[in-house]
């Protein structure tokens, strides 16, 4: 057997031997390596390394620490912008000053996202950074969600934008202000447009919130009291899909105009107002401050730019001094302006307070808020106005917004609004109208 085997692997090699010897060429002999195919290693699945996010850096300080609380994600982002702009504007030129105890003051920031839960969780990330007043929110329906956790922790609250009737009778311990005043002004003023326009009937159409159905019961209440007619006031669920419905029933009333209360769904709104002919080349048709923004054409129809030529409405004016306007245009490179006057008012309106309480405590500087109007002394910047409090004279401080004076519930005592309207594709200011409580 082991013979037999010997003799098979010599016959083996016998015929390689002749094949290398038929096949090479007089040299070198090639050889080809066989391909090796290496096995991938089995993948292990590692689990991703959880990455936690860096606590913003809240400087230590003895000084006063401001927060806002505004929309920089949500249904009011295109607000955001302006109204932060606005509170950094006033910090800067603040602490250009000197700052409030000879310390910087140190801001810190805040989402309300439209969002109430999230707005609470701003809340009290603020609160654990050691705030001590909070501007914002931007929203009615945000500061009503997080009014209580504010004043309830003792800190002086300041809104920009809250225009809802609400907030004169609530319980907030004196410590909420505002510098947007109520649309128990704002309605006079834009029932007033819509008469004066030619327009005998409306049909209302307001989101189901306190800034809703606030602006449209005082619209509605100013439009009757000047002799009009209110056919039908539509409240809608604002997070619908569709308001065809909706439009169908202010249709069936066959008014002249149909006064609308929206925030961003008010883009659906008039494309379905535009749809059903009765758009702003139809009838007339109305809006507030929730609606008024200049890229909303673009929005409705992107191929279009007069697509809603002839759309008015009202909102709480800009800024009601040119140079304020000019400054903010600055600082922020042409930023739209809306509510931003209001905010640069609170921010320096809680930093004089601080001074003349010589304290940061909510309920010291909001004891001093409505004497900030009422002395001897005008001035429009926290740098004109602070030398005067230090040197122990009171001051009249000359709001951004042309404001006024805080009623003895932390209301404006008037209101500067703008009428705008949509001509030729761009959103233009028409005219400026005071209105006064009175």
């Amino acid at each position: 057997m082991l013979r037999m085997r010997a003799l098979h692997w010599l016959a083996i090699l016998a015929v390689l031997g002749l094949l290398a010897a038929a096949c090479a060429p007089d040299d070198e002999v090639e050889v080809e390596e066989p391909d090796v195919v290496e096995e991938e290693p089995e993948e292990v699945e590692e689990e991703p390394e959880e990455v936690e996010e860096e606590p913003e850096e809240v400087p230590d300080t003895d000084g006063l620490r401001i927060g806002y609380l505004l929309p920089e994600t949500g249904p009011l982002a295109f607000l955001g912008p302006a109204q932060i702009g606005a509170v950094e504007m006033a910090i800067s030129e603040i602490n250009e000053a000197g700052g409030v105890f000879g310390e910087e003051v140190v801001l810190l920031s805040g989402d309300e996202a439209g969002d109430a839960a999230v707005a609470s969780t701003s809340v009290d990330r603020l609160l654990g950074d050691g705030a001590h007043a909070i501007v914002g929110a931007a929203a009615s329906g945000m500061s009503l969600a997080v009014i209580d956790q504010i004043v309830g922790a003792g800190l002086l609250q300041c809104s920009a934008s809250n225009t809802s009737p609400t907030f004169t009778d609530y319980d907030d311990n004196g410590l909420y202000f505002r510098t947007a005043p109520s649309d128990a002004l704002q309605g006079p003023v834009l029932a007033e447009t819509v008469l004066g326009d030619g327009h005998a009937s409306i049909v209302l159409m307001a989101r189901g919130d306190d800034y809703g159905q606030g602006l449209a019961d005082a619209t509605a209440e100013s439009f009757e009291e000047a002799g009009g007619e209110v056919l039908d006031t539509i409240i809608y669920d604002p997070e619908a899909a569709t308001f065809s419905a909706e439009v169908e029933q202010a249709a069936a009333a066959n008014p002249d105009a149909i006064v609308t209360v929206p925030f961003d769904e008010g883009v659906q709104i008039l494309q379905d107002l535009i749809e059903a002919g009765l758009g702003p080349a139809d009838i007339g048709v109305y809006g507030a401050d929730g609606i008024r923004d200049s890229g909303l054409a673009e929005d409705v129809d992107p191929g279009n730019p007069n697509v809603i030529d002839g759309f008015k409405g009202t909102a709480p004016d800009p800024a009601a001094t040119p140079d304020f306007l000019d400054r903010f245009d600055e600082f922020t490179d042409g930023e739209e302006p809306i509510f931003s006057a209001q905010a640069y008012d609170c921010t320096n309106l809680i930093a004089l307070a601080a001074v003349a309480a010589d304290s940061t405590e909510g309920a010291d500087m909001a004891a001093e808020m409505p004497g900030l109007f009422t002395g001897d002394n005008e001035c429009a910047t926290f740098g004109e106005c602070v030398e005067h409090l230090e040197a122990g004279d009171t001051i009249a401080y000359q709001a951004a917004s042309g404001m006024g004076e805080f009623t003895d519930v932390g209301d404006p005592d008037r209101g500067t609004y703008e009428v705008w309207a949509w001509e030729d594709g761009e959103l233009v200011s028409l005219d400026s109208v005071e209105a006064t409580l009175d």
